[in-house]
């Protein structure tokens, strides 16, 4: 008893989960959540903070080591003049050696790059801002994929409804021919058509069922959990004096990456200021002329401040603006040709939103009168005037106005959350 009452709790926690209602909304959140693309943002972060980081430490002192042995083919040596004398005084000058040798270190500490270090960090937080909303832009992408899937899938619901309703009619009419084939008033003919549209009518039943489950399928892969019912999206007010595409923010990045890279260009003409010292053992000395009577190994240092200036960056300064002058030209000129073309996309989708709420209006209409054909009809069928194939002229076309009826409904939502996706308000 035990075991049967936790089945029936389970059940009833699983059900209700399985039977969960999805929104539009939700599919898109989950998509852009399950998507791989999104996992490059914190790479993107990751790779830009490491960048950043790397940078800065060029204000770090800058510390290298080196060990050196030379052989000269001539060295300083004293005048024989002053060998003599030194001699006549018992000092022997041996001279430098040709063979020398160092063992030292050298540090340098910059003070003053011209905005160097500062420069590259902005280019290279802009670089990854850049990508950033390149990948934002991708990204985005997702969303008119799940527009396309989701109203797929709401298609195919309302004319699977549609289609139960049509075989309901059909069997409510086949039922009312077998009892007059009964009375002798129908024809076993006139049964076997009505059964023969039915059948049609549930592989059609067939066949919508599987485009549903193959388009759910796509859905559950996008958004990673499984799609049972789909809510239906309520008609918006959508926004079209204001555009919020990604695309626009991926286009203001490329200019401001462009400008820190120019500001960096003008950092490279300026002189920079540092500070070094340097210390080796080794022989000879700074000191030579004790080197030339002592050849031992000795510690020497100086420090000092340096004040470099390279000039080599104006060689190429006005190919290097020029370029960058030329890709802001390139970026502009694409903003505004996705402006024209996103622009044109609105006009269409606007006015197929208006047709189709026009459509809507007539579809009404011609519901309800097909209805009312398709009810005397079914009255003159019951009297002999008309035929079964008159009677099933009339359902098949009652049945197309009610599809008719939904697919604009569908669309006309369509359309207005492609126009939502076009203006992303």
């Amino acid at each position: 008893m035990k075991h049967i009452t936790a089945l029936f709790i389970l059940m009833l926690l699983v059900l209700p989960a399985q039977g969960q209602t999805v929104t539009l909304d939700e599919c898109q959140q989950l998509a852009e959540e399950n998507y791989p693309l999104i996992k490059q943002y914190d790479l993107i972060r990751q790779t830009t903070d490491y960048t950043v980081s790397n940078i800065s430490k060029g204000w770090l002192p800058q510390i290298s080591a080196m060990a050196q042995a030379t052989y000269q083919s001539d060295v300083m040596t004293l005048p024989d003049v002053l060998q003599r004398m030194l001699g006549q005084q018992g000092l022997q000058a041996k001279g430098i050696r040709k063979d020398q040798y160092r063992v030292g270190v050298d540090i340098n500490q910059t003070v003053y790059d011209g905005g160097l270090i500062s420069g590259q960090k902005d280019v290279a937080r802009l670089e990854g801002e850049v990508q950033s909303a390149q990948t934002a832009t991708d990204l985005y992408a997702v969303r008119k994929r799940i527009n396309d899937l989701y109203f797929g899938i709401l298609l195919l619901d309302e004319k699977i409804r549609l289609n139960k309703d049509l075989q309901t009619l059909l069997q409510s009419n086949l039922n009312k021919l077998n009892s007059m084939l009964a009375h002798g008033v129908a024809m076993k003919s006139d049964v076997n058509t009505v059964k023969a549209e039915k059948l049609k009518a549930e592989q059609q039943a067939t066949e919508l069922a599987s485009s549903r489950k193959s388009m759910t399928d796509m859905l559950s892969v996008f958004i990673g959990r499984e799609v049972a019912n789909l809510g239906m999206p309520q008609d918006v007010v959508v926004n079209t004096h204001e555009n919020k595409r990604p695309e626009l923010h991926l286009f203001d990045s490329q200019i401001k990456l462009a400008d820190a890279q120019e500001k960096l260009l003008n950092a490279r003409l300026l002189p920079r200021l540092s500070v070094f010292a340097q210390g080796y053992y080794g022989y000879p000395g700074y000191n030579q002329f004790e080197a030339m009577f002592n050849r031992t190994w000795k510690l020497n240092g100086i420090v000092g401040v340096r004040l470099s200036w390279n000039i080599g960056a104006l060689y190429t300064r006005k190919n290097d603006r020029a370029k960058l002058s030329t890709r802001r030209g390139l970026v502009e000129s694409a903003r505004e040709t996705f402006l024209f073309n996103n622009r044109l996309l609105e006009i269409q989708q606007s006015d197929g939103i208006a047709k189709y709420r026009q459509l809507i209006v007539d579809d009404k209409e011609i519901v309800s009168l097909r209805s009312d054909v398709r009810r005397a009809a079914e009255s003159k069928l019951e009297h002999g005037i008309i035929d079964t194939n008159n009677l099933l002229q009339e359902i098949t076309r009652e049945n197309q106005s009610r599809i008719d009826l939904s697919t604009h409904t569908i669309l006309m939502l369509k359309e207005n959350y492609d126009l939502k996706y076009t203006t992303n308000n």
